[in-house]
């Protein structure tokens, strides 16, 4: 039996019982692939999922715009030496048993190279499994969980690790806010408990006191029993938002209006056109932890900008911009190794002060989560503008 057929073997097996956890999902349809043949090897097909529908459209609207900016700009160029390249889209829906058919369709009918998640924890982790046997390399582009990088080595995160994040937005607090006393509302899910455990880790041990952890539905948009209950009885200095940028916008307009006055520091989850939208006034002096500065000097990054807002008409966020990392971080492989799987997935992993639009990649750490600067951003006058960068080595080195 051929090395590739038990691969496909194992993968359908893990399909299987990953199906038999999560049930049984409708089967995923990809879009038209975008580009086409070229030379005598044909066009490269690089897989792609987000979810496009359901409570992450917005996300999943970004990063998907951003796979498929990313894919015309170097066939522009001539594709990667001299063959262009296919985008194999999927929409995940937000939902794992989604996630887990469109894996198996990729790694066993649709011939691709490698594959970009631009999808949150949750589809991302349970599809890793299924790439990571079947020796596909695959790079998430946001998916801040352990298990996503933890299925095995050939499972990559253009992001730093939640824990990263939460331990920088803790630094903001405690060591240059000065906040003793800090309550936290996160989501139910894998992002806000990764983050918000990492920063009550870091806080506490540096003095501070986590006084309140309030954890909230994806569904939930109504917070005025916890904020009156911050308000009149727990007294915090800071609140710690672990949350999406709806939810975000949410929190910041309910304490401006009950007239609790305190800082709020957000996540990446806030890196969003859409938060400053729906926050408007009540957004402004909120910091943020995330991994792209708009204010950024290198002109790859302002040319990222430039071309996105031209071809969408709305400016480009923290996931969307994560996401055309990760294929430039493909392109570059790919262009250096050629389209063997080991070969990628070494050469991703050997790979070292690469520049993309969210800041120098120093390199992938053990855990395959990629080693960069922490950037912070505050909301002055509706915008997203430079407030810091944390590049501790203790932080950013997960």
């Amino acid at each position: 039996m051929s090395k590739k057929l038990r691969r496909i073997l194992s993968v359908l097996l893990i399909s299987i019982m990953l199906l038999s956890l999560f049930g049984c999902g409708q089967e995923p349809e990809a879009e038209e692939p975008d580009g086409g043949d070229v030379g005598e090897e044909g066009a490269i097909r690089i897989g792609f999922f987000a979810p496009v529908t359901g409570p992450a459209a917005a996300d999943g609207l970004s990063t998907t715009n951003s796979a498929e900016l990313a894919v015309d700009i170097i066939n522009e160029q001539g594709g990667i030496n001299g063959r262009l390249v296919e985008l194999v889209k999927y929409d995940d829906g937000f939902d794992t048993k989604q996630a887990v058919n469109i894996a198996q369709k990729l790694i066993t009918k649709d011939d691709v190279v490698a594959v970009v998640s631009g999808s949150y924890s949750g589809p991302t982790r349970v599809s890793a499994p299924i790439f990571q046997e079947a020796g596909m390399p695959m790079l998430a582009g946001y998916a801040v969980h352990p298990e996503v990088t933890g299925a095995g080595d050939f499972i990559f995160s253009q992001s730093f690790a939640g824990a990263v994040q939460g331990k920088a937005a803790a630094k903001v607090a405690v060591e240059m806010l000065e906040k003793k006393r800090i309550s936290i509302i996160a989501v139910d899910v894998d992002f806000g408990k990764e983050l918000s455990e990492s920063f009550t880790e870091y806080a506490e041990a540096r003095g501070a006191e986590v006084v309140s952890v309030d954890k909230v539905a994806m569904s939930d948009l109504e917070f005025t029993p916890i904020i009156t209950k911050l308000k009149e009885e727990i007294k915090p200095d800071l609140i710690y938002m672990a949350n999406y940028y709806e939810h975000s916008a949410e929190i910041a307009r309910q304490v401006k209006k009950m007239g609790l006055d305190v800082p709020l520091i957000g996540t990446e989850g806030a890196d969003s056109f859409q938060f400053l939208e729906i926050a408007g006034e009540d957004a402004e002096g909120i910091i943020i932890t995330t991994n792209m500065n708009r204010d950024s000097e290198d002109q790859g990054t302002q040319d990222f900008i430039k071309n996105y807002i031209e071809r969408y008409g709305i400016k480009p966020d923290m996931v969307g911009a994560s996401v055309y990392d990760a294929f430039q971080v493909l392109f570059k492989v790919i262009g250096d190794v050629g389209t063997d799987n080991e070969a990628i997935k070494d050469a991703i992993a050997n790979l070292t002060d690469f520049e993309t639009v969210t800041g120098k990649l120093i390199r992938y750490a053990s855990s395959r989560n990629a080693i960069k600067p922490v950037q912070l951003q505050i909301v002055e006058d509706g915008e997203f503008r430079f407030y810091g960068e944390i590049d501790d080595e203790e932080i950013i080195k997960q």
